[in-house]
């Protein structure tokens, strides 16, 4: 797969978490991931590019008008999810995407002392 990091959601989601929009959550990713209906409810009111700040990878295999092409959640359309950024961290690692994982890594240490 040819994943890159999507270098405009690494600064979205900065802006995000300097603007206080953020969960601190423990819980499991999987509680907070919008499933497939919110996805479709979000690009219903917004465009694909909005949508595509809400992922750190792109999937240039994938065409530009498709949701497959974005990769790496990490918020739930209105904030920053910590446990978001842990599992997108853990499966860019796993995967080998290192730009993405350190992209991760660096948001969620920002996103930990915003909490503070």
């Amino acid at each position: 797969m040819s994943i890159t990091l999507n270098s405009a959601a690494v600064t979205f989601a900065k802006d995000l978490i300097k603007n206080g929009k953020i969960k601190n959550d423990s819980g499991h990713w999987g509680q907070h991931n919008p499933d497939t209906a919110d996805e479709n409810a979000y690009l219903q009111q917004h465009e694909l590019a909005d949508y595509a700040n809400w992922h750190l990878g792109l999937d240039k295999s994938k065409g530009e008008d498709t949701k497959g092409r974005y990769r790496f959640p990490f918020g739930d359309f209105k904030t920053v999810h910590r446990d978001g950024l842990i599992a997108a961290k853990e499966r860019a690692a796993q995967q080998g995407y290192h730009a993405i994982e350190q992209a991760a890594d660096e948001l969620l240490a920002l996103l930990e002392k915003q909490a503070q």
